[in-house]
């Protein structure tokens, strides 16, 4: 056998590990989204889709319906996107086109920490910082925005406000490490022929390093979307744990990685024990969908780009 055709024989067994790598990825999922829908299959028989916009969750009675849970995971999750993606874009900006390049590489180094930090010990400060924080401004947010329906309410400190700044606290660090990277990558000459144009920074940035790095940044923004969807601890301890579903943001709610944590360990009986292993299928379906759609928009913007 021939030196290159050991290199061709080598470079085959590599490609068919990696394939076979890739593919027992894949199994594994299909084994879990099986799994999790033949142990619920006896919530699906009794309740069939409409077990998705049912919103009486009883396990004494025997009645389950998961909108209020997908409600709130929705809710928790939108808000805090709406919070750490300008927050993130905003520092990846900073550390990449105006700080000094060791301040840059300290605080990169800084967020970097924040992203390791246990979801648990991120809660047990949203329970003794966080949570009462949010109980002294939420009467001063009723007075200013309480037209809205978004800010009415009892200010309990516990709820989908409270949820949804844990959260974003806990994704602004993903957020913020990848699209800086990604702002790295842009080629300097491309910044350097704006400035020789007379562009100001701010103009570089909104005209070449923002539209070059949109692919880079839409799928950090969706990396922090999976990591808030599937949020457990931290989220349980701060959400205020009541299945109702409310236009108030003060209201206490529930998410669906909550419920699962909160009541698998305690199922009252088989019927309950489906129901939660349904929510998990739900989640799971939820951020495959989720990841599905973050691929195509990011598809769709690098050939139009």
């Amino acid at each position: 056998m021939t030196a290159a055709a050991g290199e061709r024989f080598g470079d085959r067994i590599f490609r068919l590990s990696l394939a076979a790598a890739a593919g027992l990825i894949l199994l594994a999922a299909l084994a879990l989204a099986v799994q999790l829908s033949w142990a619920s299959r006896a919530t699906w028989a009794q309740f069939g889709p409409a077990f998705l916009w049912g919103r009486t969750w009883d396990p004494v009675a025997g009645s389950f319906g998961a909108l209020p849970f997908l409600y709130g995971t929705a809710v928790t999750s939108a808000l805090a996107l709406l919070i750490a993606v300008p927050l993130g874009v905003g520092s990846a900006v900073f550390l990449t086109e105006l700080a000094p390049r060791r301040l840059a590489d300290l605080l990169g180094f800084a967020i970097e920490l924040l992203a390791a930090v246990p979801s648990v010990i991120l809660g047990l400060m949203g329970v003794f910082i966080l949570v009462p924080a949010v109980r002294a401004v939420e009467p001063e947010l009723t007075r200013t925005l309480g037209f809205l329906p978004f800010f009415r309410g009892a200010p309990y400190g516990v709820g989908f406000l409270a949820a949804g700044l844990i959260l974003a606290l806990m994704i602004l660090p993903y957020i913020t490490t990848v699209a800086r990277e990604v702002l790295r990558t842009v080629p300097p000459p491309l910044k350097e022929g704006m400035y020789a144009l007379g562009a100001t920074r701010w103009e570089v940035v909104r005209g070449v390093s923002l539209p070059y790095a949109r692919s880079g940044i839409f799928g950090a923004c969706f990396l922090a979307l999976g990591r808030a969807l599937g949020e457990t601890m931290a989220v349980t301890m701060v959400i205020g744990n009541a299945p109702d579903i409310s236009a108030s943001l003060f209201a206490p709610g529930y998410s669906m990685a909550a419920v699962i944590a909160n009541e698998l360990a305690e199922a009252a009986g088989d019927a309950h024990l489906s129901a939660l292993i349904a929510i998990g299928l739900a989640l799971l379906a939820v951020t495959v969908v989720i990841n599905g759609l973050a691929r195509l928009m990011i598809y769709r913007l690098e050939r139009r780009a």
